[in-house]
């Protein structure tokens, strides 16, 4: 379970830190290096879940998309300093049960 969770959250680091470089080029005017940096990074998330141990493409994306909710919460909470409220973190935290049902649940 560590390592699919571990797996989990690298992509979401990938998939997030790569879409944000992106932004950064098109919103921010940064350089096409930013742009050429997150596309690499995108891809590798791209490789990343076919990494998970168990489960097929549908349930893993599934389970994937809770683990981004609170990524994404955080990634605002520490880069750009969107302290995430009551409902935010409620959220959270039932995106993560959803994760725990699709992912780990016994059957």
């Amino acid at each position: 379970m560590l390592k699919s969770l571990g797996y989990f959250i690298l992509a979401g680091l990938c998939e997030i830190g790569g879409g944000y470089l992106i932004w950064l080029w098109l919103k921010e005017g940064k350089p096409i290096v930013y742009a050429l940096a997150g596309t690499i990074i995108l891809t590798i998330y791209g490789i990343i879940p076919t990494l998970q141990p168990q489960g097929n493409f549908g349930k893993i994306y599934a389970a994937y998309g809770g683990i981004f909710i609170v990524l994404s919460i955080l990634w605002g909470w520490a880069i750009d300093n969107v302290i995430p409220d009551r409902f935010d973190i409620i959220g959270g935290f039932i995106s993560l049960i959803g994760v725990a049902v699709i992912m780990y649940w016994p059957r």
